[in-house]
């Protein structure tokens, strides 16, 4: 079966090395807050000047003035700080990220990233941070759905949306499979609910990598 938002999160939080400084982007990526474990001595960071931060609040916990970049209510882990926005984004820009990870509409198979605008007239363009982010951090992961409302492909071989960074991405982690793009070429490191010839065929990928 193909993965939900939290377990493709779960997956996500599994795959991030230990003791990390890590970005959650707005949207189903920030799910992987919830599920990173407590020894793992990642450390999350916010665009919106958190260091540290923790899983999503629940009940009593909801404090409407600790949110993370998406207005989630969150909470803090020992040791979290606070600073100004633009010391965050100075952050982000100076390389101090290991991993962030976003959501897109659309990753070519070379690593290009298109999530901040559809190109269609009338949708509000939303980059945020996700410009800074994508050359900033070491390593770009990607967590979306593998196919649009319409069953179009979102990996495909050249982005058709404006782009937010090129070569950029590392990884697409989907809710039918995980896939590693190092080196321009597409390689399907897992699969859920289908099988690599299957998601090959699919995606109009040359072989399975």
């Amino acid at each position: 079966m193909a993965l939900t938002p939290d377990e493709l999160a779960a997956v996500v939080a599994r795959d991030i090395p230990a003791g990390s400084y890590v970005n959650l982007g707005i949207g189903h990526p920030t799910k992987v807050a919830d599920h990173l474990p407590a020894d793992s001595g990642v450390v999350l960071h916010t665009e919106n000047g958190m260091l540290n931060m923790g899983r999503a609040a629940r009940g009593d916990e909801v404090d409407p003035d600790l949110t993370n970049a998406g207005k989630v209510p969150v909470t803090e882990l020992p040791g979290a700080s606070y600073f100004h926005h633009a010391d965050s984004f100075a952050m982000m820009r100076g390389g101090h990220l290991d991993v962030c990870v976003l959501g897109a509409y659309q990753v070519a198979f070379n690593g290009d990233l298109a999530n901040w605008h559809t190109g269609r007239a009338g949708d509000i363009p939303a980059v945020g941070g996700a410009m800074d982010l994508a050359i900033g951090a070491k390593d770009v992961y990607v967590m979306m759905t593998l196919f649009a409302k319409n069953g179009s492909p979102k990996l495909v071989p050249a982005c058709t949306y404006p782009l937010t960074g090129r070569a950029c991405v590392s990884r697409v982690y989907t809710d039918h499979g995980i896939f590693d793009l190092a080196g321009g070429e597409v390689r399907i490191l897992e699969t859920y609910g289908t099988t690599p010839e299957d998601l090959s065929a699919r995606l109009g990928l040359k072989r399975v990598a």
